[in-house]
């Protein structure tokens, strides 16, 4: 597999919208490989690009920045949802702050848990990026395995001492409210015509 089979060219049209279009431009994504145990995905991102705050429910999910300069921000749950909340809409959660940092490939690949490593996060691309993301399991809705959307709200904004966080402890925190899968997000795929993941391997 080499790198113009995976478009790893700041050349390429879906890094350059056309000037016609306004707003957040969209996001371009190949699926080189799916399974039931692991999904391999390349998402290629122009600049000012943003995948939202979003999660990965019991996966493991491994990003490497091939390309480009991005903007990351994570978090993860302070505490488990309440089981009487399992199955009606979700209140805002507070969140704790794991990483609100810059990337330039080439770089480390970053590991995110199913409850740790910043399970939620937002992709902000600075520069034309390419991202590979390798997840495990795979998303699935009849496994419960469904992708949720959130937006953050200041740590003050329900805050008053139940959480037991100091003032300062608070500015690695911040509320998370579920939404609705945000209007603005364009995700358009492309078909992968490279070498193909050995499917014995795989299992």
């Amino acid at each position: 597999m080499k790198p113009e089979d995976l478009w790893l060219s700041g050349e390429q049209p879906f890094f350059n919208p056309r000037a016609e279009v306004t707003g957040t431009p969209g996001v371009t994504y190949t699926v080189i490989h799916k399974c039931d145990n692991f999904s391999l995905f390349i998402f290629f991102l122009p600049a000012t690009a943003v995948i939202p705050l979003h999660n990965h429910p019991g996966m493991t999910v491994f990003s490497k920045l091939l390309l480009g300069r991005m903007h990351v921000r994570s978090y993860d749950w302070v505490d488990p949802p309440p089981a009487d909340e399992l199955d009606s809409p979700a209140r805002p959660r507070l969140a704790n702050r794991k990483a609100d940092s810059i990337l330039t490939a080439p770089c480390n690949t970053s590991v995110l848990y199913p409850t740790t490593g910043g399970n939620i996060h937002q992709f902000t691309a600075i520069t034309p990026c390419a991202v590979l993301d390798v997840l495990g399991p795979p998303y699935s809705d009849e496994d419960g395995r469904d992708c949720s959307y959130y937006k953050e709200l200041p740590y003050t904004s329900f805050s008053n001492g139940e959480t037991g966080l100091k003032k300062e402890e608070g500015d690695c925190h911040a509320w998370l409210e579920e939404i609705m899968m945000p209007e603005s997000l364009l995700m358009t795929g492309v078909e992968y015509s490279g070498p193909q993941v050995d499917h014995k391997s795989s299992r």
